[in-house]
């Protein structure tokens, strides 16, 4: 009995994820919200705490789940006061504007997996009091923008999901203390300054489906 019990248990699985393999989305609208956490620059993991992420974009999954996409980001990182050597008050807006690539595919009715490569332009904003006191406010970088997140999707149903979001991404600008007004260096060594800007990002998403094929 008990084996009669499990050959059904997974017969019924097996043709759960048969059907659910079948179900390609075609176009989405996808809204991300992550916390951004610096890295690798050191002045800048020090002196930034990443508050918000956000992401928005259309997607077209093909049959075959690759898909593309193109959208815009925003984040922001405000100035940890207590970590700069000098008073300082404000933070670091940046705009994005990107294209998608990536994988997609739903292994069971419910649960489904993204991978993908965010690449793009962004224009960066240093808005402090000490930039506003020297006449240079903000102080502005454009640089090239890319992000890779990996997503687990799980179908609320047939037309809206949720996801959860881990990611890397790294906009192409060094950073020196003297972008928030700083006279100094703070300390650091200038030849760490070159190094990129990145950080994780770990955060929630929802997804609209507009049509799906089975």
């Amino acid at each position: 009995m008990k084996k009669i019990g499990l050959i059904l248990i997974l017969f019924l699985g097996v043709s759960g994820v048969s059907r659910a393999q079948s179900i390609t989305p075609k176009f989405t609208y996808n809204v991300e919200l992550c916390l951004p956490v610096a890295m690798t620059n050191k002045p800048f993991n020090d002196f930034m705490q990443g508050l918000v992420g956000v992401s928005t974009y259309g997607q077209y999954s093909f049959p075959f789940h690759l898909n593309v996409g193109a959208g815009v980001r925003y984040s922001y990182f405000t100035i940890n006061e207590f970590s700069v050597p000098s008073p300082v008050s404000g933070g670091v807006h940046s705009g994005s504007a990107f294209m998608k690539v990536g994988w997609d595919k739903f292994h069971t009715n419910q649960l489904a997996s993204d991978f993908g490569l965010k690449v793009g332009y962004s224009q960066t904003f240093f808005d402090t009091d000490l930039n506003k006191a020297a006449g240079s406010n903000p102080v502005q970088v454009g640089s090239s923008f890319a992000e890779f997140t990996a997503a687990l999707i799980l179908a609320a149903n047939e037309r809206s999901s949720y996801r959860w979001i881990v990611g890397y991404g790294m906009q192409g600008f060094g950073f020196s203390p003297q972008q928030i007004g700083l006279e100094t260096n703070g300390g650091y060594d200038p030849d760490g300054f070159k190094r990129i800007t990145s950080y994780l990002v770990v955060g929630f998403g929802y997804t609209y489906y507009f049509g799906k094929s089975n």
